[in-house]
Parts: C-alpha cells; sequence; structure tokens
C-alpha cells in the first residue's frame, strides 16, 4: 500500500523557503500559524528552540532547494561540525553533527513584526481561555462536576506551558471581549501563576493555585446582584452579605471536585498579613503559601480593573498604592517576589523615557522586569502608529517616570491608545531582539 503521509525532515536540515507543518498546540508556539513557509533564519533559530526533532513539510509548496554551487558556498561558511556527545545516538536521518548556522539578527522591521506577530499570538491564546472560562462559568450551576473537570484540564495546560519554558514573559493585551468575571479570573489565574512559579513553587501548588484562581468568586453565584461586586458604601449587613461569598465559594468548590489545596485558596483568599482580612481574621503564619499570593493579586487586579471603570488605577499606580500604603496586609517575601516579577511599570503603564517620548508598557520578561517592551509614540507627520522598542537594547535609555493617560498629548493618547481594562497573558520568553539601537 502506498505511503501518503507527508515527509519529514530534521529540524538540522531546514532552510528558507521550506513550507512545514508544526506538529504543535498552537499555543505552544510563537507563530501566527501552525503551517507556513520558512522565510528568515530567524524562523529557524525559533523553531530548533521548540526542541523538536523532525518537521513535517510539503514539497509541494516549498520553494525548490538551492543549488549545490550554493549548498557548497554556505556549507563552507557553516561552523565546524561539533564533537559528538559519547553518549548520545546519531542522527541516522540526518547524517551529521554539524552545528547548524547561526541565525543572522533581524532587521527592525524583522522584530517588529515578530512582536506583532507574537502580540496576536497571544490575544488568540486570551481570547480562547476567555471564552472557555465563561463556558465554565456558564455550566457550573447545571453540571458541576463537568466544569470543574473541564477547569483542571485549562489549567493543566496553562501550568504545563509554564513549567516547560526556563522564562516567561508578561504581556499587556487589548480589552478583549467577555464578561468582567471571566477577565478577572483569567487575570488572576495568569498572575497568581507566574508568582507561584517565581517563588518557586511546584506543579501541583501551581495547579491547586489556578484552580483556587478560577473560581475564587464562584460562590457570589448565590449573593443578590447588588452586593456581588464591593462597594465602600456598604452598610454593616450588605458588607455581611459580600463577605459571605468566601464560605459559598468553598462549598461550590467541593461541589466542583477541587482538590483540598485549591478549595483552602478559596477559604483564605481574602485573608491579610495584619489579621485585618476576612472571614477569619487570619494572621500571617496562618495563612497557607497560595493564599498569600491569591490575596496579593487578587488586590491587584481589583485595583487595575474595578467594577466602576472611574476609579480604575494604572499598573504603576496600582502597585505603587500597594507598596506605599497596603503593603503590611501582604506577606513580605510575596509582595517582594511580585514587585521584582512586575518591574517597577507593569505592562499597561504609560511612561514618558530619558529622551521624552511617550510610551506604553506592553510586554515584561519576569527575569528582567527594568528593561519591558514598549510602544512608542510616534511623532512623525504620517505616522498611524507608535514604534516597538526593548529596552534591554538600549543601555542609555530609561524611564523616567509614570503617566496617567489623560495626562498624554492627545495626538499620543489617540496613537497609543491606553487599554482601558487591563488583561494579562503569558508568553514564552524567546529573545527576539532587534538591531541594536533600532526600533521599528
Amino acid at each position: 500500500m502506498t505511503d501518503t503521509s507527508p515527509p519529514t525532515v530534521p529540524v538540522s536540515e531546514l532552510r528558507v523557503g521550506l513550507y512545514v507543518h508544526l506538529d504543535l498546540a498552537w499555543v505552544d508556539h510563537p507563530f501566527a500559524s501552525s503551517s507556513f513557509k520558512i522565510s528568515t533564519l530567524q524562523q529557524i533559530d525559533t523553531i530548533r528552540s521548540l526542541g523538536l526533532q523532525r518537521l513535517r513539510y510539503s514539497p509541494e509548496r516549498s520553494d525548490p532547494p538551492a543549488s549545490a554551487e550554493s549548498a557548497a558556498a554556505a556549507a563552507a561558511c557553516a561552523p565546524p561540525p561539533a564533537q559528538p556527545d559519547a553518549a548520545a545516538a546519531p542522527d541516522p536521518v540526518a547524517g551529521t553533527n554539524a552545528l547548524p548556522p547561526p541565525a543572522a539578527a533581524p532587521s527592525a522591521a524583522q522584530w517588529a513584526q515578530m512582536q506583532r506577530q507574537a502580540q496576536l499570538q497571544c490575544e488568540r491564546q486570551y481570547a480562547e481561555s476567555s471564552r472557555a472560562v465563561k463556558a465554565l462559568f456558564e455550566q457550573v450551576q447545571a453540571a458541576p462536576q463537568q466544569a470543574g473537570q473541564a477547569s483542571a484540564a485549562l489549567v493543566h495546560s496553562m501550568v504545563s506551558q509554564l513549567t516547560q519554558n526556563a522564562e516567561s514573559a508578561l504581556r499587556l493585551l487589548a480589552d478583549g471581549a467577555g464578561d468582567r468575571s471571566s477577565q478577572h479570573a483569567i487575570n488572576v489565574a495568569v498572575l497568581s501563576v507566574l508568582l507561584g512559579q517565581a517563588m518557586g513553587h511546584g506543579a501541583e501548588d501551581l495547579q491547586a493555585l489556578a484552580l483556587a484562581a478560577l473560581w475564587h468568586d464562584v460562590g457570589k453565584l448565590e449573593l443578590p446582584q447588588r452586593v456581588r461586586l464591593r462597594d465602600d458604601g456598604f452598610g454593616p449587613s450588605h458588607l455581611k452579605l459580600y463577605q459571605e461569598h468566601v464560605m459559598h465559594s468553598v462549598v461550590w468548590g467541593k461541589r466542583l471536585g477541587l482538590p483540598a489545596a485549591a478549595l483552602l485558596g478559596i477559604a483564605q483568599h481574602h485573608e491579610l498579613a495584619d489579621g485585618s482580612g476576612f472571614p477569619l481574621g487570619l494572621v500571617a503564619d496562618k495563612i497557607a503559601p497560595i493564599s498569600h499570593i491569591l490575596a496579593l493579586v487578587n488586590r491587584y487586579d481589583g485595583l487595575c480593573n474595578p467594577a466602576n471603570p472611574i476609579k480604575a488605577l494604572t499598573p504603576h499606580e496600582a502597585l505603587a498604592q500597594i507598596f506605599a500604603t497596603l503593603k503590611t496586609r501582604f506577606e513580605v517575601r510575596t509582595l517582594s517576589a511580585f514587585i521584582r516579577m512586575m518591574g517597577i511599570y507593569p505592562p499597561g503603564s504609560v511612561v514618558q523615557l530619558s529622551d521624552s517620548r511617550y510610551a506604553l508598557v506592553m510586554s515584561v520578561n519576569a527575569a528582567r522586569p527594568l528593561k519591558p517592551k514598549l510602544r512608542v509614540y510616534d511623532a512623525q507627520p504620517g505616522a498611524d502608529e507608535p514604534t516597538w522598542l526593548d529596552l534591554q537594547q538600549e543601555p542609555h535609555l530609561n524611564i523616567q517616570r509614570s503617566l496617567r493617560p489623560d495626562q498624554l498629548p492627545r495626538p499620543a493618547l489617540n496613537q497609543l491608545s491606553p487599554r482601558p481594562r487591563v488583561c494579562y497573558y503569558f508568553e514564552r520568553a524567546v529573545d527576539l531582539h532587534p538591531p541594536d539601537g533600532a526600533g521599528a
């Protein structure tokens, strides 16, 4: 019988012009599509970083291979073969242990396109998660066991993506469609898991933390609509009703079949280190480590995305307020790790640079939070959109101060278009740097 399966190629033999198929979920790679024609050496380098050994490819959709003369010339410029590892078996198909040629640094325009693609990838990933969480919330009352199982699968995927990568970057997203409940749940889950990973928690803790983050407010289903969102004007009776959502959430968590660690996180997500929280007024050493994380992240997102948008703080303002006036409420180690992870200017912060340009912080690498990626206002006549800038590549440039959006000049406000709601998702922190000193 004829074999009709697509041929495969070792990643060591990838070339520009080859039409390849990545046998990965779309959330597990940074490309806009899982099937595409390789157009740059940077794409080859990125594919090699994914850990794949071979790829399927389509000969009929690929460009013809280079001539023998061109191939020989390329081989002459390649680095010498690597010494084989005695313990490693050679690839019988590849037939060589030669190192691949180093990928050329992308041009400014290519780097900007990579950033746009990464942004779109995260937007799609967030939209998919938002739809999944919204469906869980709609399903929970009719089929709690099924909703619990589906949520476990969702957070397992999230935690697996994080733990498989040494570094992850936090990226600001557009204010996507979806209700506030699902956006809040995703934000809290993403930030909590990133923080838990930064603090050294293992996969089991991260799984429990993500489940607690998704379901920490499920008990609000039992509350009258008027008290589901906390208001500073609540009287004692309304405040008591609101605080009961914690107890209701634990009951719902049991119906969902959540593990004990997740139930504990839910039960303590409003407990504060100084004993001023509820429902039990526990102090720091009586609160579980993942509950410290959940309480802090829940508060941060509430400051950035309150029920009344007029009261919203910028991410920089929210972090500054927590540190300046609320830090006694949060466990010291947890708060310090959160500030290190987010940086002084978290994604979503509107800033002015030391050269007076205005910018929006778009992405922060948790390993290098003081050097974020920015979108910078382009004041040139006819410029339609901001330029991308990586502060890691700008040693003499830094952020001078934070601004509120209404402090921006009108042209900069229109072009940068700061998000009315702050939505976050994570991405693999692949080092895709622009040429030195270049923005695009």
